[in-house]
């Protein structure tokens, strides 16, 4: 109870201050979404619209291929359903927190409630979320798909997630995040608490489809046992008021190994303040943080931070964006910190524009202006992202064609 009250105190403290950095969203301006919401047992019974929005952020309404879907909206959980409940656990966080007494062991351990006035608005909400877990030596064959849905004009949604892979265990997680017609404002408060243990794997992609008046402060720390293998992708290519996410990676077990790639478009108007740490406290780990990012008019910053605690470590950073438009601004910062002898810790970093010759090269082969400038694009922006839906593949198609007509 005394550790309880301590925290609640720094959270009601941590409220009070002002960001760190980037944009200070005033919470005042945001009521706390609701907690209560229509159940919705069949995805496929939403309206076309909702089924578009749900597709568009790689969520397959129909379920086809999933081992289980969770669907939140505001703050309410509105649909959870499992396929292979011998493969994975899938249910809200308190639900989860009343099942298991020892979920609390992991329930804001990895982030702290006092971090920022973001994840101290969270905690103080007592907020809900997932709970993914799975168990030891299962290997599940179709992903996980869960879906945090923004649904009334003007809200804060609070979010907090537990995942939970156990020794020699493999998940695959493709969670999407988006806002529902007509809501264009609202701020997105995402608490996520990633456990990967010895052996396992977890395979994580997010995607984010957000409006345009959109603040998404997403705060991730994850934890990777001994040969732990952590994968995380996040997509944003859509028009966004201020996305500010930098999860954290902690390679905690020997030969631990993670691979992060972030791709971001940044449009007029929008502020993408992206990137990723790796932090290696265990010896032969390795990780690869690989950064692609475009700016058509809006504000890109390209962050990647490794830090070597341990010897035999390797890690590299990749840092690229394309410049296409004079409106736009982007900015790479890279960071090595090597606290040991034996160590390899490398980036590579350019920011610019597209070269003319590479275009008149696929110009010569018959290609139109615009066909070379998206096929540049399209490959500048592939990562190799597995299990995304043909409907949310055509949307990226159709958003990389825009970006392509801009650059002209």
């Amino acid at each position: 109870m005394q550790d309880e009250l301590s925290l609640k105190k720094k959270a009601e403290e941590a409220l009070k201050k002002s960001a760190v950095y980037g944009e200070d969203f005033n919470l005042d301006d945001y009521e706390i979404a609701s907690k209560g919401t229509k159940i919705t047992k069949d995805l496929t019974s939403l309206s076309d619209e909702d089924q578009k929005t749900l597709l568009n952020v790689g969520i397959v309404p129909n379920e086809e291929n999933r081992s289980g879907t969770f669907v939140m909206l505001n703050n309410a959980v509105s649909h959870t359903s499992v396929k292979q409940d011998d493969a994975v656990e899938l249910m809200s966080i308190q639900d989860a927190l009343k099942r298991y007494d020892w979920v609390k062991d992991y329930s804001w351990k990895l982030v702290k409630p006092d971090a920022d006035k973001y994840t101290a608005t969270t905690y103080l909400q007592n907020a809900d979320g997932y709970f993914i877990r799975a168990p030891a030596g299962k290997k599940s064959t179709m992903p996980v798909q869960t879906c945090l849905l923004i649904g009334s004009k003007d809200v804060s949604q609070t979010v907090h997630n537990i995942i939970v892979v156990e020794e020699g265990a493999q998940l695959d997680v493709i969670t999407g995040c988006s806002t529902k017609t007509g809501v264009e404002k609202g701020l997105h408060l995402g608490i996520s608490e990633i456990y990967v243990k010895k052996g396992a794997t977890l395979n994580f992609t997010m995607i984010h489809n957000w409006a345009e008046q959109i603040g998404v402060r997403p705060r991730t720390v994850v934890h990777v046992e001994e040969d732990g293998t952590y994968i995380n992708n996040y997509v944003s290519l859509k028009p966004v008021r201020s996305i500010q996410t930098y999860p954290t990676v902690l390679l905690e077990g020997k030969g631990a190994f993670t691979r992060l790639n972030s791709i971001g478009v940044a449009h007029p108007g929008s502020e993408l303040d992206l990137g990723s740490k790796v932090i290696f406290n265990a010896p032969d780990t390795k990780a690869e943080l690989i950064s692609r990012t475009i700016t058509t008019g809006g504000k890109v910053i390209a962050r990647g931070e490794m830090i070597g605690n341990a010897n035999g470590v390797k890690g590299h950073l990749e840092c690229h964006g394309l410049v296409l438009s004079s409106e736009g601004t982007q900015r790479a910062i890279p960071i090595l910190e090597a606290n040991v002898e034996d160590i390899e810790l490398s980036h590579e970093a350019a920011v610019g524009r597209i070269a003319r010759e590479q275009i008149e090269y696929l110009m010569a082969r018959g290609l139109t202006e615009e066909e070379a400038v998206g096929m540049i694009v399209r490959g500048f922006l592939d990562v190799g992202i597995q299990g995304i839906p043909d409907e949310l593949k055509a949307s990226i198609d159709e958003t990389i064609a825009k970006i392509g007509e801009k650059a002209l």
